[in-house]
This record gives C-alpha cells, structure tokens and sequence, in this order.
C-alpha cells in the first residue's frame, strides 16, 4: 500500500422533488386564466389538464356561452389537454354531482392530487367544492381567494392578459357592454355595487391573449343574443336597489382562422 487514503465515492445530488400534479377548472374567462397564471408562476403544482363544464345540446361553455371550440383552442394555446365535463342545460344537481365524480375519479387516478378554482369570495361555493373534494381524496386549491377584485383587476391588464366582455347579467350591465375589452377604462367606468371582477355573477368574459397561452386565440363577434330567465323563474334581486334580473345578454363570439 502507498498510503494514500482511498477516496469516498462522490455523492450524487438529489433528483429534484416533482410539483403535485393539478388540473384546473376553466371557464376561458378572466378569473381561471389569472389563476393559472399565479399557478405557474408559483411553481407550487404542475397543471395537467384544465376542465371545462360544457352543455353537449349547444356545444358551449355553461354560463358563459362560449363556444367550445375557443376553449379548445386556448387550451392549445396554453400547451393543455382540455376535458370535458358535460352538463346539459336541464341538468339536475344529482346528473351535475355524477359527472363531477367521473371526471375527477378519472384524474385522481391519473395522479392528480389537487384542483384548482378561480373562486375570489363566494364561500358557500368554496365550502362545497372543498367538502365535495375531500370525499375524491383531492385537495382544493384557490388562489385568488381573499384578494381585493380591483387589485386583480389591475394584476389582470399589467400582466398583459387581453379578454372581451361575452354575458351580462341585465340588472347590472346592459347590452352596449358586450364586446368591451378587459381594459382600464371598462373597469373604471363599471357602475357602483358591480364587482370588478363580477364575482356577483354581473358579467363573463373570454380571454383571448396573455402570458399564460403562447399564441393569441382569434375571434370575431357575431350576433347578440338575449336569453330570458326561464319560464316560472321568479326575477332574482340584484345590488342595485329596486332592479332584478329578467335574463343575460350573450356576444356569440366566433373562432376566426
């Protein structure tokens, strides 16, 4: 022996931990992409899929009434598989809580352990999801729970996000709303007791652009349509004293090449 020591061999680093897999809820307005957004940029989860509730009659967003056709072409644009959850428009709440079950059994098993919502305040809604989600053996994650809505919508137009106006509630926007881009001056000019982000239900938006997709999504408007409250459906009071909600007025917005 020479008497040199035998050298340790050299350890090697650690493989790097892995986020938890999510998949996120996506309506294609202006809440779910600003909470994508904090997502990746938090880093905290890896987003797998984004889930869209989708009525199968009409092929359009529930709610927002957008065609599916854009949603799949901003999940394209944000590199992420779209699922569908179909709800159809006479769906009941027993049909409704099914098709949850299915499609998030389905992506439990695929390894998922959390999903993501664009709530801000409605804690009744948040209580559900999350009570819902425990049963599913997943985790609820929300992350603009809490925030002020003028701030986000401020953090919406500095991070470049583009978006339009696409449904208004009639007692608290009217129709000369529709088609209004996400701006400064839309939000500055909404009227008193509607919340910026219309967390109240007064307006639905479509994104279009951001540092979320990797390309814009084009769209030209089609028609207004007006869609009353179903027939026997008493008028539900809105903010403004005195005025309450007969129906939604709709932008039909259309994919262009």
């Amino acid at each position: 022996m020479d008497g040199r020591r035998a050298r340790a061999p050299k350890a090697e680093p650690p493989e790097p931990m892995s986020a938890p897999k999510a998949v996120m809820f996506w309506s294609g307005g202006k809440d779910s992409s600003l909470a994508l957004d904090r997502i990746r940029r938090g880093g905290e989860f890896d987003v797998t899929a984004l889930i869209t509730t989708v009525n199968p009659e009409f092929g359009r967003v529930s709610m927002h009434g957008v065609r599916e056709a854009l949603v799949v072409r901003q999940a394209e644009a944000a590199d992420l598989p779209l699922v569908r959850m179909e709800v159809p428009a006479a769906s009941t709440n027993a049909a409704y809580v099914a098709s949850l079950q299915s499609v998030l059994e389905a992506q439990r098993r695929a390894g998922v352990e959390a999903v993501i919502f664009g709530d801000i305040f409605l804690e009744d809604l948040r209580a559900w999801r999350e009570g819902f989600l425990a049963q599913a053996g997943l985790k609820g994650v929300f992350p603009l729970w809490g925030g002020d809505t003028r701030a986000l919508a401020g953090e919406f137009v500095e991070r470049g996000f583009e978006g339009v106006v696409c449904c208004v509630d009639d007692a608290r926007l009217d129709e000369q709303s529709l088609g209004r881009a996400l701006d400064v001056a839309f939000f500055a000019e909404l009227p008193a007791g509607v919340d910026p982000c219309g967390e109240n239900g007064e307006y639905h938006s479509f994104v279009a652009s951001g540092p979320i997709f990797r390309c814009s999504v084009r769209w030209r408007a089609g028609e207004r349509v007006y869609r009353p409250l179903a027939a026997g459906a008493p008028a539900a009071p809105a903010a403004s004293a005195g005025s309450t909600t007969r129906g939604f007025w709709f932008l039909d917005l259309l994919p262009e090449a």
